[in-house]
Formats: C-alpha cells, sequence, structure tokens
C-alpha cells in the first residue's frame, strides 16, 4: 500500500484543485463580480481568472491521468477488471476533461476576441455559455468525487 499513496495523494490533490476552483468561480466569484463590477471590467476580470485558473486545471488534468492509470494498474491490472466504480469515475472524468476542452478551445478565444473589441453584449453571451458549462462540468465533477468518497467508506 505504500507504493498507492503517493499516487492516491496526487490524485486526490488535482481532483482537489480542478473541482473546488470551479466550486469557488461558480459559487463564489461569479456572484462577487456581479455584485462588484460592471460589465467591461466584469469581462476583463474572466478573461485573466480563466487564463489562470486553465494553466492549473491542465497540470490538474495530466496528474488526474497518470495518477488513474497508474492506479488503476497497480490495483485492478487494467480497465477490463476495474470495479464499475472506478469505470466510472473514468468516464466521468474523461467528459469534464472534454468540456474543459470544448470551454479552452472554442469558447474561450470566443471571450478574449469580444473583449479586445470590446463587445461586450458578445462577451456576455459567451461568459454565459461558459458558465453555464462550467456548472455542468462542476456537477459532474462532484458526482464524481461522491462515487469516490462513497467507495472508501466501511
Amino acid at each position: 500500500m505504500a507504493a498507492f499513496a503517493l499516487p492516491y495523494t496526487l490524485h486526490v490533490l488535482a481532483a482537489l484543485i480542478w473541482v473546488g476552483g470551479m466550486f469557488f468561480a461558480w459559487l463564489v466569484l461569479r456572484p462577487a463580480t456581479v455584485a462588484a463590477l460592471e460589465g467591461p471590467a466584469r469581462l476583463r476580470l474572466w478573461v485573466e481568472v480563466f487564463r489562470r485558473f486553465f494553466g492549473w486545471v491542465w497540470v490538474a488534468v495530466v496528474v488526474l491521468a497518470i495518477t488513474g492509470v497508474g492506479m488503476l494498474h497497480m490495483r485492478f491490472n487494467g480497465f477490463e477488471t476495474a470495479p464499475r466504480y472506478i469505470q466510472a469515475m473514468m468516464g466521468g472524468g474523461i467528459v469534464m476533461f472534454a468540456l474543459f476542452l470544448r470551454i479552452q478551445a472554442l469558447l474561450l478565444p470566443e471571450l478574449k476576441t469580444a473583449v479586445q473589441a470590446q463587445d461586450w453584449a458578445a462577451g456576455a453571451a459567451v461568459l454565459g455559455r461558459i458558465r453555464r458549462m462550467m456548472g455542468v462540468n462542476l456537477l459532474l465533477g462532484l458526482a464524481v468525487v461522491a462515487v469516490a468518497s462513497a467507495r472508501l467508506m466501511p
């Protein structure tokens, strides 16, 4: 079990950074920006927030993939023999990554373009789509964490 401790710890920390970051952004930062900032300043702030946060998400994704596959092989000798909850966690992680990739590769450039052009209406519309997609990703992340933690209970 000692060989399992490091990848497990890194895996949990990476999940905490990603899911916790989405929780903070969606339920704390977003309402605070709406209350404190006008539209243009809010959009500029979100471009900077996403730039910084998504760098950490990439680190988390890499760590989650490496440690997850490593633990899968250490504990279950591969995907085929892994229990359903592990397969559900991996499926949830893949969907989360696909949503994140869509936000970063398609929507974030659209938001940056709108902000640079000072097209605040277009920027607000894109930010709304990002917010909804991040909300779905947050719910998926919380579900994956719930599945993982439910399996740890005696």
